[in-house]
């Protein structure tokens, strides 16, 4: 089981969608974080990223932005940024990928299209982190 680390600014959109959308396609085959490195705790998730993602059966609601830690990134073996820029710690041996993906906040319609890209690539992160055995049927 790997563990993927999601990154953005404020934690309320690209990390969330990401994180959310690992553990929904995952089956429990990995696991999910997400933080932002200016995240207000206190902050929510955008009212437009809740209500594409409850669109695919994930509920948003009551998930609160996360600050990004040096420990929160040492649990992962691949952290995802999506434009931090030089506010995400570099831990040595930590795979590091770069999503440039826009911030999700504005119109529903952005929102769903930045959904459905990063539905994508998560997909593809997925296969990346579970190789199929050849071998199998």
């Amino acid at each position: 089981m790997s563990t993927a680390l999601f990154v953005c600014l404020h934690n309320a959109g690209r990390s969330q969608m990401s994180r959310a959308l690992v553990d929904q396609a995952a089956e429990g085959r990995h696991h999910a974080l997400s933080a932002g490195s200016v995240a207000d705790p206190d902050g929510h998730v955008h009212p437009e990223v809740v209500e594409v993602m409850r669109e695919v059966g994930v509920d948003l609601t009551d998930v609160r932005p996360a600050r990004l830690t040096r420990e929160l990134a040492e649990q992962a073996d691949v952290v995802v940024t999506m434009g931090c820029g030089d506010a995400c710690p570099y831990i040595p041996g930590k795979r590091y990928v770069d999503w440039d993906l826009p911030d999700p906040k504005g119109p529903v319609a952005a929102a769903r299209a930045t959904r459905d890209e990063i539905g994508r690539r998560v997909a593809a992160l997925l296969a990346e982190l579970s190789p199929t055995d050849p071998d199998s049927p």
